[in-house]
């Protein structure tokens, strides 16, 4: 197979690949370059998960730690990142399993960005994650 298509144009590498995958040809598959790309779809995927929960984490946060500067961005930034979070649960069910890991990873920077969002030390925060999982996802909970 010849390997540069896949470095010149993605696009038609990609249509190549799909239908060769539909025609049976698996000789002729690109199988490193399609390893490469599978491999980074699930990483991009559960990294958009990660981003979604940090930025939840942020704001909840800002609302628990600085209650009288609560604004209707901040709800309207709350409700978004849940939305998009059930989103991707809904089309990739399997990331139900990884929520609880990714949202205590995403925690420490979440309470970075939230110390420099709301002017108060990282030390104020609590050392791990004070909300639930249930709490992050469910629409009516706010700190």
């Amino acid at each position: 197979m010849n390997h540069t298509a896949y470095e010149e144009d993605f696009i038609p590498w990609v249509e190549t690949q799909a239908a060769l995958l539909r025609d049976r040809k698996f000789v002729l598959l690109d199988i490193p370059n399609l390893y490469e790309e599978l491999t980074s779809m699930a990483s991009h995927i559960r990294h958009q998960l990660a981003s979604r929960l940090r930025v939840l984490e942020v704001h909840l946060l800002k609302c628990s730690f600085q209650p009288k500067r609560k604004s209707s961005s901040w709800h309207k930034t709350i409700c978004e990142q849940r939305a998009r979070i059930a989103q991707l649960l809904q089309h990739y069910p399997s990331l139900q399993h990884d929520l609880p890991d990714e949202a205590v990873g995403a925690y420490t920077v979440a309470v970075r960005q939230a110390a420099r969002e709301t002017g108060l030390a990282a030390a104020r925060f609590p050392a791990v994650l004070p909300f639930t999982v249930d709490e992050l996802l469910d629409f009516d909970f706010e700190p």
